[in-house]
């Protein structure tokens, strides 16, 4: 039988004890379990950044892995501590969106507010969940407890706008979701979005990003185009990016994360 896979994805680094602690109290309650670090550098605080870099990840993992996902500013507050199930994945974190774009992309099925304090560690603290309730749930789901055993289905999770890109009126409406370190803006905009509005490889697009409209076409790869020059893409992600050959983008452009992105195809 297959060992467990939990992964962990956090904004804590490793020069603390946070990161052993979880990984010590998974061992402790399912001692076969794989822990796998997907990061703990996401940016302090940016849930934003760690909902793309989990949804990202998260995929490549063999089925029943479970996604442990703590970037969480609203600790000790009344935010939730939800399950997440979905078609292949389990993911276990705080209730704030970090887990909804990786579970969207797999599949979402259902939501539990995680209650049932026998899961937890004996003493709860108010600064670090993640070891006293994320950790401990995560291991006895390894264990085959039931999502459903960790509380009631909910329905009113929080749901952020950069996991709801849409279509209206022939355009694709999303934000950017991350700068990454070419300067690249990366979009929540995926292809199937495009394609549903005709958009594949060569297509020429208006885009309209950090009060500039754009008028570029879709490549295939970077070189496309002349040195300076921006260009749109779809990346390893999946998802809609705007470049610039040999320079910066977002520089150029002066874009940030959640800055509104419109797309739409042009003769």
């Amino acid at each position: 039988m297959a060992r467990p896979v939990i992964t962990l994805t956090t904004d804590f680094g490793t020069r603390d004890p946070y990161v052993a602690s979880m990984k010590g109290v998974i061992l402790s309650i399912c001692p076969g379990a794989v822990v796998v670090d997907v990061t703990h550098d996401v940016p302090k605080f940016n849930v934003r950044a760690g909902a793309l870099i989990l949804a990202q990840a998260s995929t490549w993992f063999p089925p029943g892995t479970i996604h442990v996902g703590v970037v969480d500013p609203g600790v000790g507050t009344r935010r939730r501590a939800i399950v997440v199930k979905a078609r292949r994945y389990l993911f276990v974190g705080p209730d704030n969106g970090l887990l909804v774009l990786a579970a969207r992309r797999d599949g979402l099925e259902a939501v539990y507010a995680v209650e049932n304090e026998a899961l937890f560690l004996p003493k709860v603290s108010r600064t670090f969940h993640g070891r006293d309730i994320f950790a401990p749930v995560a291991a006895r789901l390894a264990l085959g407890l039931s999502p459903s055993e960790v509380g009631p289905e909910v329905s009113d999770y929080v749901v952020p706008s950069f996991a709801e890109p849409r279509a209206e009126g022939g355009v694709a409406i999303g934000e950017v979701m991350h700068i990454d370190g070419f300067g690249n803006i990366i979009t929540n905009i995926p292809e199937d979005l495009l394609k549903e509005l005709g958009i594949s490889d060569s297509s020429r697009l208006s885009v309209r990003v950090g009060g500039h409209e754009l008028k570029l076409r879709l490549c295939s790869a970077y070189g496309d185009v002349r040195p300076g020059s921006f260009l749109a893409i779809v990346d390893s992600w999946g998802m809609l990016e705007v470049a610039m050959n040999l320079g910066s983008a977002s520089r150029a452009l002066g874009v940030k994360p959640g800055d509104r992105v419109e797309v739409r195809p042009i003769g």
